[in-house]
């Protein structure tokens, strides 16, 4: 679906809210005063009687009828809309858009099958598509590593083919963010966690996970190379990379750089905090599996040495001391000395690691941090009334 299309549809959905409470909108009765904008049952990509009687049990539950509402408007639009299931080779596959562009991102994928990750253990069918979001995010990384976004066709070419960077067809954008690596671990362990099935984790899987680990060692730079280059030709600085597309120098100092944020905007130095953090958790995780999973102890070492490592250079080098607020984590930093002190409202931030499992909600420093940032926020708002 192309951006203006999905404007024209939302703001068609918006005006149903002008709708009489009497009307039919989609072949159902309109629920009190609100409009149920789902669309209609069978023309739906994926159906889940599971979560259709988890809605009807929330607007059960709820008093509130315009929360069951939105939940019921909201809660199931991934798979009504941007999810594609089907079986490849015998194994499950599913293809998710993020709903405006027709192209998967290893993060948003993660990201919106998320929600029903509490089901997967329940219920078959949410366990099979979940199961193939991983088998297709384990085939993009081995297709390409340092590529953020891909198609469903692996011959199209589109709009980023032209971007000077290695492309590939295929591939949507290539992007690399370090969270593009580390949330297709963070939805592999938890789909463990919740279902006890390791059929997703075979030999391909542990194949991107090795090559996951041998991105963030490259991007340590400590052999002052870069394998990575982008450039845009763009009007935009938050669309490309500087200096021939390698971007401002690093200090290998442990860090592992990211040449974007999970905004998609570059960032001005690139050791990117938050998202190095998500790089401690993750390693933790995807060694825990090797190691359960394939009795692969080598490698879960080198995954562990790497988290490690990285948790040791966060203290030594990202951190911060504010004049109000005290030591704060930088939001970005070169491990020269310089740090841009500032957060993102995308995941990873600052504020979300405890919900990343990436820090303890309790830690001094992050709870400084944080304190910073609601501050920021409150001004701003005030500013902005």
């Amino acid at each position: 679906m192309q951006r203006r299309k999905f404007i024209q549809n939302a703001a068609l959905f918006g005006s149903l809210a002008l709708i009489d409470p009497m009307e039919i909108v989609a072949g159902t009765k309109v629920i009190k005063d609100f409009p149920v904008v789902r669309v209609a049952k069978g023309k739906r990509n994926f159906e889940s009687d599971f979560i259709e009687k988890t809605i009807a049990e929330f607007q059960k539950n709820v008093k509130d009828k315009e929360l069951g509402w939105l939940f019921n408007n909201c809660f199931p639009n991934t798979l009504d809309t941007t999810v594609t299931y089907s079986q490849k080779n015998g194994r499950p596959d599913t293809y998710v858009i993020t709903g405006d562009i027709d192209a998967m991102w290893l993060r948003d994928s993660s990201a919106q099958v998320w929600p029903y990750m509490a089901f997967a253990g329940k219920d078959a069918k949410l366990k099979n598509l979940i199961a193939g979001v991983i088998n297709r995010q384990t085939e993009y990384i081995l297709k390409d590593p340092y590529a953020n976004a891909f198609y469903n066709d692996p011959d199209k070419k589109g709009e980023w083919t032209t971007d000077h960077t290695d492309m590939k067809p295929g591939v949507h954008e290539r992007k690399y963010e370090i969270d593009s690596l580390c949330y297709p671990i963070r939805l592999a362990y938890n789909y463990w966690k919740n279902t006890e099935d390791t059929s997703p984790f075979d030999e391909n899987w542990v194949k991107a996970i090795k090559t996951t680990l041998k991105v963030f060692k490259e991007q340590q730079q400590k052999d002052g190379k870069n394998p990575y280059t982008f450039q845009r030709t763009t009007q935009f600085a938050t669309d490309t990379r500087p200096l021939k597309g390698y971007g401002y120098p690093v200090k290998p100092v442990g860090l592992v750089c990211s040449a974007f944020r999970p905004s998609d905007d570059a960032t001005v130095f690139s050791f990117l905090i938050p998202s190095n953090f998500f790089i401690v958790a993750s390693m933790k995780q995807a060694a825990e599996m090797l190691e359960t999973i394939q009795k692969d102890k080598a490698t879960a070492q080198e995954l562990r040495a790497l988290g490690n490592e990285v948790e040791k250079a966060i203290r030594e080098h990202a951190v911060v001391k504010h004049p109000k607020y005290g030591d704060i984590f930088a939001f970005e930093t070169d491990g020269f000395g310089g740090h841009l002190v500032m957060d993102d409202s995308n995941v990873p931030s600052l504020l979300s690691l405890p919900y990343l499992d990436a820090i303890d909600i309790n830690d001094p420093i992050y709870q400084n941090t944080r304190n910073l940032c609601f501050q920021k926020i409150i001004r701003f708002s005030l500013r902005e009334k």
